[in-house]
């Protein structure tokens, strides 16, 4: 006898080690799934090409441009570098086709919004990071 057709079952979520790693009281820190893509988004966009080992050609060095003319042909640019290292960094986790990067910003500071949907649950989430001028980095 078969058995009835059962609906999928949802994805877990299981616990990633946050970033940057850090020990708690119970061990090792852990972020859960949308946590643990911010962390990974952020250490592309502030990882300069280069500052990896083995990975050389890993990030989009956003801290490279803290001395660069804030302006409009700097955001097209960075966004493109942005949008291929996100899209190599996120493969498996981020649906490429959803994968949105905006760079804007006024006087001493850039602001960057990644949008994207994960592919594993469907679910579409958007991070800011804001360099220069007070913010983080």
């Amino acid at each position: 006898m078969t058995k009835p057709f059962e609906p999928m079952q949802r994805l877990g979520d299981p616990a990633y080690l946050a970033f940057p790693f850090r020990i708690g009281e119970q061990g090792p820190r852990t972020h859960r799934r949308g946590d643990h893509i911010r962390d990974q988004i952020e250490q592309v966009i502030f990882t300069t090409p280069g500052e990896r080992v083995f990975r050389p050609d890993f990030g989009a060095g956003a801290k490279t441009l803290v001395f660069e003319p804030n302006g409009t042909p700097l955001w097209d640019v960075t966004r493109r570098r942005m949008q291929a290292a996100l899209a190599d960094a996120l493969r498996g986790e981020v649906d490429p086709s959803s994968l949105e990067v905006e760079v804007f910003g006024t006087g001493e500071q850039m602001e960057i919004a990644v949008r994207y949907r994960l592919t594993t649950v469907g679910v579409t989430q958007q991070q800011r990071f804001k360099l220069g001028g007070g913010g983080g980095g």
